[in-house]
């Protein structure tokens, strides 16, 4: 698949066929993520990585009860590591690890959608809920909670704007 191809016809999915993730899968995904961009090449995140049905229930709790956190076969938690970019960049490492972080979902999702998965960027959730379930240390700020799977649907694509209404030109 092409990049624009890619680009064009990924679509967050929300429901999931019943059907596991290999491992292998999996680590591919992570691997595309750590490929990502990051402020000094720190790559200041980490990834926590569901599969236990408990778990995916709890995190769904804390994702305001969004089906598709526990009816997906896999959850990553793309989290920033605070404290490692605020160690070279002071106070201005929290938001370039927030970004390094994104950075990190976009090529997940986008390898996702090339390995045939399906995949659901989630960015509402109790931050509090979630840093305490999965027990990340000072420091780690869940970022994105992302539900994985093989698609058991096909969404639409969104209206596409016009370019007058999203780009502003200083020449």
């Amino acid at each position: 698949m092409n990049l624009n191809d890619a680009l064009q016809s990924r679509r967050s999915v929300r429901r999931y066929e019943d059907r596991p993730v290999l491992r292998e899968h999996i680590t591919a995904l992570l691997e595309a993520a750590e490929s990502a961009p990051s402020a000094g090449n720190l790559r200041s995140r980490r990834y926590v990585v569901i599969t236990r049905p408990e778990m995916r229930k709890v995190i769904a709790m804390a994702a305001f009860g969004q089906s598709q956190v526990q009816s997906a076969p896999v959850l990553v938690v793309v989290c920033a590591d605070v404290k490692r970019s605020s160690a070279r960049y002071g106070d201005r490492g929290s938001l370039y690890a927030i970004q390094d972080a994104d950075a990190a979902v976009m090529c997940l999702l986008l390898a996702a959608h090339d390995m045939g998965l399906g995949a659901c960027w989630i960015g509402a959730f109790d931050d509090l809920l979630v840093r305490e379930a999965l027990e990340l240390q000072d420091g780690i700020l869940p970022v994105a909670i992302i539900s994985l799977g093989w698609p058991s649907e096909s969404p639409a694509a969104a209206p596409k704007r016009h370019s007058e209404e999203m780009i502003r030109w200083i020449e």
